[in-house]
């Protein structure tokens, strides 16, 4: 009976936005998915294809719901569906001044990283003109007036540095939007990415690992054993794992994350049911059977075998422009080393551009030095990381090729797994309950319903 089901309440506090009291990353996930699967989802469907805990998904659902419009669904046997309309997003963003918000500030942090990267490229360069015109100048005021004469004449030559520096990066103004067209990147910003990187590669692998577990259960029927989802976790490879194979202690996380248990089968194997994965409001993504049958290999066709880390580069520079680079990097230094002997043997009070010089001296050789100590320490860092990085892949890989090709013994504990799987499609036509409508309204038509149907069976 409709009226004995009881659906999750859906609270307007005081007109209060309920999706702002969500992360940001929470609620963007959570949408993504409503939106793939139409409009009409489960908690299970959310915590799978979005990589959420269940009761992430359950307050992100529920909070998306209250400022939509959204209503419930309530199937016979109790399961509880969330329906959106179809314009959610554009009634959410007319609420939330938050995500209103969000896209100035994405773009004043995307502006604010490159004016970082660009300005640490022209500090090299501004650096390296300093630099040279304030030994030139001390050079200049060290002479006699008639040596003046000669060494400006002899040194005007050399004065074309600051100059020829600023025509060469004008002059190849051509080539750098030619690099800045294939690889994303300046000639000003290659000097940071040469010091301090690019970024982490793997930025968001938490989030795609979960997302890549989450979908292989669903798809799985909701039953799976441990070997299945080794391969997207961090775990030994087989050949290196010391202690007993049966220790299956690192799915634990995957059981907290998503509600699992396990149980046993006739045969005495462990596996892992997650029932909440196992209801579905849509059959897309997976098989349109609410039985999923015993062909396992072809239930995880279109998700990855396992999870592959990347290496980290050292710079996405090319070889040309790191050489480049190095060598103003190499000419700043060296400059740095010769103008600090020569303030040393100063034996007048500087001033003008050479007092300006010796007041900014000491930042000028942090700055130096820097240049070069920051890109050792990461290229020894970054070996070490892609090793380790390159020794879980290989784990996962090998942990993946025995699904492939698997022994007797885990061939019968996956077969097991399929039988006993089950992926349960709940359709418009098993509701018996809706916040959309009046309780009455549907307690009227459930009687009607009924009435029909025992006139059938009497006729």
């Amino acid at each position: 009976r409709a009226g004995t089901i009881e659906a999750p309440s859906l609270a307007r506090l005081g007109g209060a936005v309920e999706t702002d009291r969500l992360p940001a990353d929470v609620r963007d996930r959570a949408m993504d998915v409503v939106e793939y699967l139409g409009g009409r989802v489960t908690i299970g469907n959310v915590a799978s294809r979005a990589g959420l805990q269940i009761d992430q998904a359950e307050r992100a659902l529920q909070a998306l719901a209250a400022d939509t419009g959204g209503f419930l669904e309530v199937s016979g046997e109790g399961e509880v569906l969330y329906v959106f309309p179809e314009d959610y997003r554009a009634k959410l963003a007319g609420k939330s001044f938050r995500m209103r918000v969000e896209p100035l500030v994405d773009k004043a942090k995307e502006a604010g990283a490159y004016l970082a990267r660009v300005s640490f490229g022209t500090a090299l360069v501004a650096s390296i003109v300093l630099v040279y015109a304030t030994i030139i100048a001390i050079l200049s005021s060290s002479s006699d007036e008639d040596n003046r004469g000669r060494r400006r004449r002899s040194y005007g030559s050399t004065m074309f540095l600051p100059t020829d520096l600023f025509w060469y990066l004008d002059a190849g103004s051509s080539r750098r939007r030619r690099v800045e067209k294939d690889k994303g990147m300046s000639f000003i910003e290659s000097v940071f990415s040469f010091v301090f990187g690019n970024g982490d590669p793997n930025d968001g692998l938490e989030e795609r690992r979960w997302k890549m577990i989450g979908q292989y259960i669903s798809s799985n029927g909701g039953v799976v054993t441990a070997e299945e989802l080794a391969p997207y976790l961090d775990v030994p490879a087989p050949a290196e794992q010391t202690n007993s194979k049966d220790d299956e202690s690192f799915i634990l996380p995957v059981l907290l994350r998503f509600q699992g248990h396990p149980l046993v089968d006739d045969q005495g194997n462990i596996l892992y049911r997650f029932p909440s994965l196992q209801r579905t409001a849509s059959s897309k993504g997976g098989g349109s059977r609410e039985y999923v049958g015993t062909r396992w290999s072809t239930m995880s066709s279109g998700i990855e075998k396992f999870m592959e880390e990347k290496p980290w580069e050292f710079s996405k520079a090319n070889a040309l422009e790191r050489a480049m680079v190095a060598g103003l990097g190499g000419l700043n230094l060296f400059g740095v080393i010769i103008l600090g002997n020569l303030l040393k043997q100063m034996t007048m009070t500087p001033g003008g551009l050479i007092s300006f010089a010796a007041q900014l001296f000491p930042l000028l050789q942090i700055y130096a030095g820097s240049f070069f100590a920051i890109p050792l320490f990461r290229w020894l860092l970054l070996r070490k990381t892609n090793n380790d990085i390159a020794r879980r892949n290989k784990a996962r890989e090998e942990r993946a090729q025995e699904l492939l090709s698997p022994e007797p013994s885990l061939r019968r504990k996956l077969l097991s797994a399929r039988d006993m799987a089950q992926r349960k499609v709940i359709t418009p036509g098993e509701i018996v309950y809706t916040t959309e409508k009046d309780l009455l309204d549907q307690e009227y038509e459930v009687r009607e319903w009924e009435r029909r149907f025992k006139k059938l069976e009497s006729d």
